[in-house]
């Protein structure tokens, strides 16, 4: 039935009254974001394969597709394997407009790759080369091959309180509190939109 079939294509976002409950968005921000997402993904839905084009369209000197990876399942809330308007600006609000913690639990989640709950050498490995690949081989000076591992080991001797191997998020909430670059660099967003 071609009727169900539209309907099944269209996602209804929620309520403007409860995005403006749940996020940190004026009405008019929201509405401009809509038209945005929506010019993007008409159908109101987008898959990590349409994300992974529209987010390495921002870097195209390197290859995004693996940060772009861990990006949509950030903000794949509910692990549907689709994002709608809510998820994207519900993430989004976090990311500009969130409290430090909120934040910090935003990005502690982005690196938990395997929500465990905590944050392994293999798995900071994962999306630190991530980011290099995503910033392409052009960079200056150029990046030693492994400078992805030893920004792993830095991160690890900063984070690692305990010398367990393991990041929880209390030993990274409270390293990051305490690292006042960490913390200037979490405000750099917020009156962004």
């Amino acid at each position: 039935d071609p009727e169900l079939e539209l309907l099944a294509v269209r996602h209804q976002p929620e309520g403007l009254e409860e995005l403006l409950a749940r996020t940190k968005f004026t009405k008019k921000e929201l509405q401009g974001l809509y038209r945005g997402f929506k010019n993007e993904c008409p159908s109101g839905l987008v898959d990590e394969e349409t994300f992974k084009l529209i987010y390495s369209r921002f870097f195209p000197q390197g290859d995004a597709s693996s940060y772009a990876h861990f990006l949509f399942d950030a903000f794949d809330a509910d692990h549907s394997g689709t994002l709608c308007f809510q998820d994207f600006v519900v993430g989004l609000s976090v990311l500009l407009r969130g409290t430090v913690q909120q934040k910090l639990r935003w990005a502690f989640d982005l690196y938990d790759v395997n929500k465990d709950g905590c944050i392994t050498k293999e798995e900071m490995l994962e999306i630190i080369t991530s980011i290099y690949d995503m910033m392409g081989r052009s960079t200056h000076p150029p990046l030693r091959d492994n400078a992805a591992a030893q920004h792993v080991e830095l991160f690890f001797q900063k984070m690692d309180r305990n010398g367990d191997g393991m990041v929880t998020f209390e030993e990274f909430l409270q390293t990051c509190q305490e690292d006042k670059d960490i913390m200037d660099s979490l405000q750099i967003f917020e009156n962004t939109i």
